[in-house]
């Protein structure tokens, strides 16, 4: 039998004693599913030898998950947040985890949550989803316990963050266009959050050259991210600048929802004038008319990544700040074909 230690047995260390890899011992000693019987067996007889005490296995006590006012209001990310939810709660289901989740109005009230998490023995750390302005993540900052952000990120790298990777996103999305002969491509979006200039600029890096007209002239900023506003946006710069573009690309599904509409209206086929490619994958665009080929986020999976980075990094004697983007891909329906 192996001598217990009073050093730290870490997961990593777990996994090489039992011979399996990171990931399987992290789901045998969460009780996530698949993993045979006798391999958690073995993991779990292996971390009672090894004194390891599973403090990254939280199961039996809570998390905070809090998110503000904007991600509950605009239509487009109260879906994206619906979404990421579902997997959170999936996740900590599967990890015996209690979830409560609280709605921020106001600069105190950020405060309070902080206070809670620190103060509460059984509250294992925090998620703020889609809550990534510097007021925020100054209050974060100093949690002692584990903080994650949920589609935000912190530029100083001081809070572990996980989203999609929105650079890239935009940038496949562009040269999925461009594969298609489209040179002119317009891009729509709502400006404010670092994630959505991140799918600009891998718009506007795969969209122009040095010969290219100036980006800014590509470029449609909208007031909200519904497809009323797009829709009003959209007509706005037909009526003053025509058709000058060959295709679309939509920071958002309900912008491209939007757009194709004020298309239509302008007596502009889709795709036979105009393609318009979507960011986001919501189920709802199969439905739409003509359905819509978009950047699929892998919003659930994100939801789940937050929980077990949040479980992860308790078993970490320093809490090393990462930050973890997850892949998108093109589901390509019927809004883009090859430029006419």
């Amino acid at each position: 039998m192996a001598k217990k230690s009073n050093k730290k047995v870490r997961l990593s260390d777990l996994a090489a004693y039992c011979g399996v890899s990171l990931s399987t011992a992290s789901r045998a000693i969460s009780g996530t599913p698949g993993v045979r019987p006798d391999l958690r067996e073995k993991v779990l007889a292996a971390a009672k030898t090894l004194n390891y005490f599973t403090v990254n296995s939280i199961s039996g006590s809570t998390i905070i998950v809090a998110t503000d006012n904007s991600a509950m209001v605009d239509s487009q990310r109260n879906q994206f947040t619906t979404f990421v939810l579902q997997g959170i709660m999936e996740r900590a289901a599967a990890n015996n985890v209690n979830v409560i989740t609280r709605y921020i109005s106001s600069p105190s009230e950020e405060r309070d949550i902080v206070k809670m998490v620190e103060r509460e023995d059984s509250i294992t750390g925090l998620l703020l989803l889609s809550m990534d302005d510097e007021e925020t993540l100054s209050l974060a900052r100093s949690c002692h316990k584990p903080v994650v952000l949920v589609n935000g990120d912190d530029p100083r790298m001081a809070i572990s963050s996980i989203g999609s990777c929105n650079r890239s996103s935009a940038a496949n999305a562009t040269s999925y266009l461009c594969s298609l002969g489209h040179k002119d491509i317009l891009f729509m979006a709502k400006r404010g959050r670092r994630t959505i200039e991140e799918r600009i600029d891998g718009w506007r890096t795969h969209a122009f050259t040095a010969e290219s007209p100036n980006w800014m002239n590509r470029f449609l900023n909208v007031s909200d991210w519904g497809p009323e506003a797009a829709e009003s946006a959209m007509k706005a710069y037909l009526d003053k600048n025509g058709q000058n573009f060959t295709a679309v690309l939509c920071a958002g599904d309900g912008l491209a929802f939007g757009a194709v509409q004020a298309l239509k209206r302008a007596g502009l086929q889709v795709p036979g004038d105009v393609s318009v490619v979507g960011m986001d994958g919501l189920p709802q665009g199969a439905f739409f008319d003509p359905p819509l080929t978009s950047s699929q986020i892998p919003m659930k999976e994100i939801g789940m990544s937050a929980v077990d980075m949040l479980r992860d990094q308790l078993s970490e004697l320093e809490r090393v700040p990462r930050r973890v983007e997850l892949a998108c891909r093109i589901v390509n329906r019927s809004s883009a074909s090859e430029r006419r």
